[in-house]
């Protein structure tokens, strides 16, 4: 079984996005921005799925060396969590970034901070959360040198990330907790459909299978959501 993000409807109602998925699959990932952004459970609680939830990202970070925003940025995860929480689903969040190289180690402690935050906030409600590896410069977690992460967080590994970081490889030998599969050409993160790009995915769908866990698709079209499954199932 494969996943869906609603990133491939972004542009439509959460519940039509939402009814969309399920006449393919039982498992969605929604994107909690933009016009999905999740105010309560009811949306999801309306359809019959397997859910995780990709945290807001929007105005949000939680490596921020400005106090008042990392504690914002944690507030807004957690009341996701709490969402999560009603409809057993794990989250997804982004490691967080930093405006000026010179601040990048305290930002880093600021993370670090947010992560221990959150892994007590997350066991409280009883859910898992996973942090996504980036590919632009300001962020954190763009390799695997980054590794392991705090006690009580797991690892998102976005394929097409690190494609562009050109650590896929390396990314792959690490235990992997949730997957984002989209591809790209190596320079640019398009999340264009699944055999679009260059990434190899034969050794991405050997580490999904050795870390027993459910892919979930994320490009920007239902249309290349279909076309990457079909690309998927030929692989495995």
């Amino acid at each position: 079984m494969y996943g869906i993000s609603t990133y491939a409807l972004h542009t439509l109602p959460l519940g039509n996005a939402l009814d969309m998925i399920s006449e393919v699959t039982r498992y969605a990932e929604v994107m909690d921005d933009g016009c999905h952004f999740l105010s309560d459970a009811e949306p999801l609680q309306s359809h019959s799925l397997r859910y995780t939830i990709h945290a807001p990202s929007r105005s949000v970070n939680i490596a921020s060396t400005l106090e008042p925003i990392r504690q914002a940025s944690v507030e807004v995860i957690d009341a996701c969590f709490a969402i999560a929480a009603e409809v057993n689903a794990g989250v997804v969040i982004h490691p967080g970034y930093c405006a000026w190289q010179t601040e990048r180690e305290r930002s880093r402690g600021q993370l670090m901070r947010s992560i221990a935050d959150l892994a007590a906030m997350a066991e409280e409600r009883s859910i898992q959360f996973s942090v996504e590896n980036m590919a632009w410069e300001y962020f954190f977690l763009l390799t695997p040198d980054e590794l392991p992460l705090p006690e009580g967080a797991g690892f998102a590994l976005d394929v097409g990330h690190a494609h562009i970081m050109g650590c896929l490889p390396a990314f792959l030998q690490e235990r992997i907790d949730h997957i984002h599969l989209h591809d790209n050409d190596g320079t640019n993160d398009t999340h264009s459909a699944v055999g679009a790009g260059t990434i190899d995915f034969v050794p991405v769908m050997d580490a999904v299978r050795k870390n027993g866990i459910t892919p979930v698709v994320e490009v920007g079209s239902i249309e290349g959501a279909l076309e990457s499954i079909i690309v998927l199932d030929q692989i495995s």
